[in-house]
């Protein structure tokens, strides 16, 4: 039986101290469980520490009151700064995805945390457990005004648009450019799903020179380079413009999969069972190959280049014409 919101005995506004990643992509993937206490508390004040790469994410949140932004610190201190910056008060509820010691400490009426022994469910589903979340709480993404207004102007309506998410955090889990450029030419093409299409590249600035042969690659009268030039909500509101996606398995994949455009990930070297891309709008692609296998014996994961070799175009192309007839068919 679900639990009633709760009452802090004293009439004032229920507040909620929401303690998510620092990653970004997981940052996303926590998002359903704060819709819910939002939906679950109307008119709550919520106060949400994360990591600074994630922050920008829970900017147009409603009933934001805080936004504490966590650098990493020498000896943990970041969880020191946040107790001293919480802990003066007592929040009605808290709940910790990091499992953070130090917010143990933290007064609080109802505490949820997410228990640190591993899993082999989707992330999504292990951390709706946290608040008995059944089925799972799928992410969601809160946009402003100005993110809209802003996506307008930077993809403006028809002709159709693919968006790439070329790059990724780990380098051995990035699709080789040429490949990207291929596919985008045969999804743009005349028989393509996004037929005269253009094509919308997405990724942070300090990324843009592992795909500069991509950029170049593709017509600069049918290219829109978005490297770079927004946070994750604006990120947001564009792919919200765009009609399919392709990318590698990323924070970017996770926000394209929650903004509901057609997702569909790139997988290889990481497990996609564990980190798929979350809803019925998205799925993914990867080689016959187990991802454990894919790793050669001399593997460094600092020397190492891409290992997503196995992936061909063909493979990609056919999950992604695919993924674009399902969801016609169920927009129909």
């Amino acid at each position: 039986m679900p639990r009633r919101p709760i009452s802090n005995g004293c009439g004032s506004e229920v507040r909620i101290l929401f303690v998510t990643s620092t990653r970004v992509g997981d940052a996303i993937l926590s998002t359903g469980l704060l819709d819910h206490l939002i939906r679950r508390h109307p008119g709550a004040r919520i106060s949400i520490a994360c990591g600074p790469a994630a922050a920008s994410l829970f900017r147009a949140v409603p009933g934001l009151e805080r936004l504490i932004v966590l650098d990493k610190m020498l000896f943990s201190l970041h969880w020191l700064r946040l107790w001293s910056l919480t802990a003066w008060r007592l929040w009605d509820v808290l709940v910790d995805l990091r499992n953070a010691p130090l917010t143990r400490a933290i007064p609080t009426r109802r505490s949820h945390r997410l228990g640190r022994a591993g899993s082999e469910e989707h992330r999504v589903a292990r951390m709706s457990r946290v608040l008995d979340g059944s089925p799972p709480l799928a992410p969601t993404i809160w946009l402003d005004a100005d993110d809209r207004d802003r996506a307008g102007r930077l993809i403006p309506d028809e002709p159709p648009v693919l968006a790439l998410g070329p790059t990724a955090n780990w380098i051995a889990k990035t699709w080789p450019g040429d490949r990207f450029a291929d596919l985008a030419i045969r999804l743009t093409g005349p028989d393509g799903p996004l037929a005269g299409g253009r094509v919308a590249l997405f990724g942070a600035d300090h990324e843009r020179p592992t795909v500069q042969g991509l950029i170049e690659a593709l017509p600069a009268d049918r290219r829109i380079d978005l490297i770079g030039r927004l946070d994750l909500t604006g990120v947001a509101a564009c792919l919200q413009r765009c009609g399919l996606y392709v990318g590698n398995d990323s924070g970017l994949m996770h926000l394209a999969a929650a903004a509901g455009v057609p997702t569909l990930g790139l997988f290889g070297p990481t497990p996609d069972h564990l980190y798929a891309p979350w809803g019925d709008h998205a799925t993914l692609v990867r080689p016959d190959v187990p991802w454990h296998a894919l790793f050669p014996e001399t593997f460094d994961h600092r020397r190492t280049g891409t290992l997503m070799g196995p992936l061909d175009v063909d493979r990609v192309e056919a999950a992604a014409r695919a993924l674009w007839a399902r969801t016609r068919r169920a927009a129909a």
